[in-house]
């Protein structure tokens, strides 16, 4: 723990707020205030994960000690650590909404590991900044387990995240109206300690250029140098570059959320990390029953602009608010035009490469492959089904030999239906589908442990469930927290077939449909 290397290049290189007390207010001319974490009363380890330790250069004793717990619940600070919150601002669901900013996270400093990464280490939860407005800044230990669980999953998925070091509980009562229903109630507290190169997001530039063109051009040149070094000195051109890039990881990540089946929920841009990362995991959520106008999020079920049908076109709209930010810097239309076309040409390819990837075909033919596809998303809609069971299944049925079993293959596809029964007229829009996807499968020319060693790399046995999640919370909730552990031991190989742990692997069952937290959540944490 005492041989971590702060290095602090944001504090160091960028405008400070030049009030040190801690109250809500707006900030302006400053990308950061100096802020110290809320000493807790009883921090206590819920988990932590070995994976992301590594990062920091700490072992497995340096987390099972009393010192870590201290720090990284925020009641202790290391030598080298300046705790400071940033200021930016976003749009929440397509309107301007100014100043926001880290309202309950708290940056405890940027460290260099042994590999010469730099990992800024962030605690969620750890009390108020002066961007928490009329909140106080603090986290339940439900949102806590959601993030802390779902950050290293989606790692281990091969997903672009955020990383997940620890879960703590604090020894608060925080006070949460879980669905905004009027009936506010205490809950545990905990802070999350999360991981990432950086934790800048398109907000930021939105909020800097809205105050002032030499406060935006010093933060995009702090960027490019400290976040994209391989791009040339900053200038019109690396601008250029620098979006193009930023449209190119964006695309890559919203083409893996659509892989595995997973729904953010909140895409504000201020939940966008400029370095294509999944961040802030609230009301996210994992498709059960296929569903492309499902969203998790109580806030956006009128709307569903947010929903898993839309979001590679919310991160095409957020990124035109990021080229709407950066134009000054620029001041031409065309290059940003360019690189926002290449994000919507990209995405098509990419998407169906990896639907194509799914299926065990080595190789894209765009026009029959488009409508395979097709025509398996439209079942998924008319006959609820499990796309991870599915997937799953189709690898088993994909890899047997020449003859082909039309009722043996439904068989083995049955556990992903949500329906006992299957009319005829879907049973004969599977079986025509199914005789289509045979026929495209003898054309593929890879071998049967070729096409098996492709599809179990792309389609995961395991992840993370909305009710396996609300289960791991409720036994916490009461103290045990064994089942948050075994969740994230399953989850750190999801594409393994793991014996023992097929309880894991099953369809959302009935009693889950409609209980809080196992189909809509909240932003309440």
């Amino acid at each position: 723990m005492k041989n971590l290397t702060f290095d602090n290049q944001f504090v160091q290189e960028l405008p400070a707020d030049s009030v040190s007390e801690n109250y809500p207010r707006q900030v302006k001319g400053a990308c950061f205030s100096r802020v110290k974490p809320k000493q807790m009363r009883a921090p206590a380890m819920v988990s932590y994960s070995n994976e992301a330790a590594m990062l920091l250069d700490l072992t497995e004793q340096d987390c099972q000690t009393s010192e870590f717990v201290r720090v990284f619940s925020g009641n202790e600070q290391l030598d080298g650590m300046e705790a400071y919150a940033t200021s930016y601002g976003g749009h929440q669901f397509g309107n301007w909404a100014g100043q926001l900013g880290d309202g309950r996270a708290i940056n405890l400093g940027e460290i260099i590991n042994k590999q010469g990464e730099r990992w800024a280490i962030q605690l969620k939860g750890a009390g108020p900044t002066p961007y928490s407005r009329t909140a106080d800044g603090l986290a339940v230990l439900r949102s806590s387990i959601r993030e802390f669980l779902c950050s290293e999953a989606m790692y281990h998925l091969g997903v672009p995240t955020t990383r997940a070091l620890s879960l703590i509980t604090t020894g608060e009562e925080v006070v949460r109206d879980v669905m905004y229903s009027g009936n506010p109630a205490p809950e545990k507290g905990a802070v999350v300690c999360r991981l990432a190169p950086s934790f800048t997001r398109f907000g930021h530039f939105q909020y800097y250029a809205e105050q002032d063109i030499g406060l935006l051009k010093q933060f995009v040149d702090y960027t490019i140098r400290t976040d994209f070094p391989h791009l040339p000195t900053p200038s019109k051109e690396t601008y250029i570059k620098w979006f193009d890039e930023i449209c190119t990881s964006t695309c890559d990540m919203v083409v893996e959320w659509m892989r595995v089946g997973f729904v953010h929920g909140v895409m504000n841009t201020d939940n966008m990390s400029i370095l294509g990362l999944t961040i802030d995991y609230g009301p996210y959520g994992w498709l059960e029953p296929y569903d492309s106008n499902w969203t998790p999020n109580t806030t956006d079920s009128q709307h569903h602009r947010y929903a898993f049908g839309q979001q590679a076109q919310i991160a095409h709209w957020n990124l035109y608010q990021l080229a709407n930010a950066i134009y000054a810097l620029i001041d031409e239309v065309e290059p940003l035009e360019k690189a926002l076309n290449a994000y919507a040409d990209r995405y098509g390819k990419q998407w169906l490469f990896m639907m194509n990837q799914k299926l065990g075909f080595s190789r894209v033919d765009k026009g029959s492959d488009t409508e395979l596809v097709k025509q398996l998303l439209a079942f998924f809609e008319l006959h609820e089904t499990d796309m991870t069971i599915f997937f799953r299944r189709l690898t088993d049925i994909s890899c047997k030999g020449e003859a082909f079993d039309i009722k043996w293959a439904i068989d083995q596809l049955s556990p992903a239906f949500y329906q006992d029964d299957m009319s005829a007229g879907t049973k004969n829009t599977l079986t025509a589908w199914l005789n289509a996807y045979w026929q495209r499968r003898q054309e593929d020319s890879i071998t049967a442990l070729q096409r098996e060693a492709l599809m179990k790399k792309v389609n995961p046995k395991y992840v993370l469930r909305n009710y396996l999640a609300q289960q791991a919370i409720e036994k916490s909730e009461q103290g045990d927290h064994s089942m948050v552990n075994e969740l994230l031991d399953v989850l750190r190989k999801p594409y393994d077939e793991q014996p023992g742990k097929e309880h894991l692997n099953q369809k959302r069952p009935e009693w889950a449909k409609h209980k809080v937290g196992c189909s809509m959540l909240s932003c309440s944490s």
